[in-house]
């Protein structure tokens, strides 16, 4: 039975044939130059928008830091150069990224 319905299923499908469309000859590509320019204008916007939230994330971790810097600091904790280290390798960080991120894209802010 079970054979029966496998050989039917499978002429059957031999029976319909897909019809398959694939493009041949000139294609029309007048269109790229368009759509690459205006995804360029997206992506630098986009670009221009994370660089601001990259700042603001920045300043609080900068505000935050240092605020500890100063708690261990009146409490006599250790780890004081390490969190000054962290501090000061955050913002080094940041300006770097803010050069390079968008000199990737070959754009000057």
């Amino acid at each position: 039975m079970r054979e029966k319905l496998k050989t039917t299923l499978t002429a059957l499908c031999f029976a319909l044939p897909l019809s398959s469309y694939a493009k041949c000859g000139g294609v029309n590509y007048s269109w790229g130059a368009d759509a690459l320019a205006t995804m360029h204008d997206y992506v630098v916007t986009m670009m221009l928008y994370v660089l601001y939230i990259c700042y603001a994330v920045a300043a609080v971790f900068a505000i935050v830091s240092a605020l500890q810097i100063y708690i261990k600091m009146n409490t006599g904790e250790d780890g004081i150069t390490k969190s000054i280290v962290t501090l000061v390798g955050a913002c080094l960080f940041i300006i770097g990224a803010s050069i390079v991120f968008p000199a990737f894209f070959g754009y000057r802010v």
